[in-house]
């Protein structure tokens, strides 16, 4: 069986490629910083298909202990079988998901630094714990960056940072582990995530005609779009060191001021 971790896996984005890929047969560990959110899908799944495993990505001892968590499940799960250790997908999803962190004269170090731990530095500290359980399935990866770091609205300078770098460590980790170890990357576009929150957060989406209009794609996103875009890239063995955006056509339409 397939083996997958998902890092912020949770809620929100993170909870539809959980979601989509245990619907195809995959085990699944889903690592989150939220406790609550972490309970709540663990009584959704068998224990056979999911380990949850709370952790704080951008905290190194904490990420150690989860892939040492990780193999445990596996070798208890697999009954001492070889072939049950290792990763065939690691997809680095957490951060911090508000993407204002207000005027750059005022953004402090400390907050600029939180925006880049949840991102990029999880995403590195997760990867590096991945390689070697990578190697042993010629895995692959998946980050997940931002429209954001393609264009931007006002005051977001250290969320696009975080996704910018993304990109970046994508296609150098193509390079890098190539061809064992595949390496691609998401831009998500606007994705409505309301109703794939924790309960105690969970909201219908309600979107203006206008909202779904603005998309050539004629709708906002959901995590499913990212899900069955993740499970591609998992088994799309020629593809590597790619940037795709999944934004509904929005990065490619012209805007004119009326």
């Amino acid at each position: 069986m397939k083996m997958a971790l998902i890092t912020g896996g949770a809620q929100g984005i993170g909870r539809g490629i959980v979601d989509h890929l245990i619907q195809h047969g995959w085990s699944v560990a889903a690592l989150d910083l939220d406790g609550e959110a972490l309970d709540e899908l663990a009584g959704t799944y068998a224990a056979h298909e999911l380990l949850t495993l709370q952790a704080d990505v951008g905290d190194e001892r904490q990420v150690a202990r989860a892939f040492e968590k990780l193999d445990e499940w596996q070798r208890s799960e697999g009954k001492g079988d070889a072939d049950a250790e290792g990763l065939d997908l690691l997809v680095n999803n957490a951060g911090i998901a508000n993407p204002h962190s207000g005027p750059i004269e005022s953004l402090s170090l400390a907050d600029w630094r939180r925006w880049q731990d949840s991102h990029l530095t999880g995403a590195f500290l997760c990867t590096r714990a991945a390689v070697p359980r990578l190697r042993l399935r010629s895995g692959s990866i998946v980050n997940m960056a931002s429209t954001r770091a393609l264009q931007s609205e006002p005051d977001s300078e250290a969320y696009a940072a975080a996704k910018g770098g993304l990109i970046a460590f994508t296609h150098a980790l193509a390079i890098s582990l190539g061809p064992d170890i595949r390496a691609n990357v998401i831009c998500p576009g606007w994705i409505e995530t309301g109703p794939w929150q924790k309960k105690s957060q969970r909201k219908a989406s309600h979107h203006r005609d206008i909202d779904n209009r603005q998309h050539p794609a004629g709708r906002v996103g959901e995590p499913p779009d990212i899900a069955a875009a993740v499970l591609y890239l998992a088994s799309a063995s020629f593809v590597t060191g790619q940037c795709l955006s999944i934004d509904g056509g929005m990065t490619r339409k012209m805007i004119y001021a009326d």
